[in-house]
């Protein structure tokens, strides 16, 4: 069967980062609409309990620095777990 994927093998990776300063569920829902709002991003899960956020990025699509770029943006600090 052949593959209908339009990106280039190896483009899509899971991600995991640490968010700091989330304390409420709303916090994790601005972060996750956000980075639903980028593209290029699926899979996305945020816990502001244990300030993780989780996803499945296409880096063919967009970049993961535009990710950490635009969490900054919103007020928060991140770093990438491994």
């Amino acid at each position: 069967m052949a593959n209908s994927e339009t990106t280039a093998p190896g483009t899509r990776v899971d991600l995991r980062y640490r968010v700091d300063g989330m304390d409420c569920s709303s916090c994790a829902l601005k972060i996750e609409d956000a980075v639903e709002h980028l593209g290029g991003t699926e899979d996305i899960q945020v816990n502001y309990k244990t300030e993780t956020l989780e996803f499945r990025l296409d880096e063919a699509t967009t970049p993961r620095s535009a990710v950490e770029d635009m969490i900054r943006k919103l007020g928060y600090g991140v770093a990438p777990l491994a």
